[in-house]
């Protein structure tokens, strides 16, 4: 489904009631099926960005549609992974898995079957009866990106889901994480600080200024797919690379 973000601005109050301006006439077009990465300064309101499609806060000003339809303020109508993968710890990894199917009251055995084919798929398998404390951060977070997969929404709102990994358990999620879009081909808007992953990932990127945010430019990537991470070492990736880094480093 197509995400529309047309002249999106948000302002909050401070606790000594200063307005405090965070976002600033955003628009932004999110074709179907496409993986769109934003990037920016900390604290320039990326997260916000994300509770705002996730319909967890309203802007004020602006709009936010899907497919035509608009989503302000509706909460569910959006596949939303935060920062921390959430998982439940009273439930079993394949039952956190399966909890979108729970919500909707889907079959139980069918659901769990389902979950389980993607567990197994993504070499999780044997960690479907373990609790989430039993778990390791990156298998954590595989399970909590296969609950936002298999929630049954079509696009996707992921928030710095490798954030807290070492580089190379990020690596292999970020293989990973290509492997799954490549089989379901959702739409994704992705919020990373890691310039590489952006440019390993994405269809485009999308570059904030600092706070109150506002869009500084947008590059399409004119790398096919599937990608290698080798393909960050080409010229053509270092270029792109160094153009987003003066972005950045002018708006810091």
């Amino acid at each position: 489904m197509t995400l529309l973000l047309r002249d999106l601005s948000l302002t909050y109050r401070d606790n000594g009631s200063a307005e405090v301006k965070v976002l600033e006439d955003i628009c932004l077009e999110v074709p179907t099926g496409s993986f769109i990465s934003i990037i920016g300064p900390s604290g320039c309101g990326k997260s916000s960005l994300c509770n705002l499609i996730a319909g967890v806060q309203e802007p004020n000003r602006g709009e936010i549609l899907l497919d035509g339809r608009s989503i302000l303020g509706l909460a569910g109508q959006v596949g939303y992974m935060p920062q921390k993968d959430l998982l439940l710890p009273w439930r079993t990894l394949l039952d956190n898995v399966a909890l979108g199917c729970d919500i909707r009251r889907e079959n139980k055995r069918e659901s769990r079957e389902k979950a389980r084919l993607w567990l197994e798929r993504f070499g999780l398998g044997s960690f479907a009866g373990h609790y989430p404390q039993q778990l390791s951060g990156g298998m954590r977070q595989r399970g909590a990106l296969l609950r936002t997969f298999l929630f049954g929404r079509t696009t996707l709102i992921l928030d710095e889901p490798f954030g807290a990994l070492d580089a190379l358990t990020r690596r292999d999620m970020q293989q990973w994480l290509l492997d799954v879009w490549s089989q379901s081909d959702p739409t994704v808007v992705f919020i990373t600080h890691d310039i590489e992953e952006a440019i390993l990932l994405s269809d485009q990127i999308v570059v904030f200024s600092q706070r109150p945010a506002r869009i500084l430019n947008k590059i399409i990537l004119p790398f096919s797919r599937p990608r290698d991470p080798d393909l960050l070492l080409s010229p053509e990736a270092l270029a792109v690379k160094r153009q987003l880094l003066g972005l950045l480093r002018g708006h810091s």
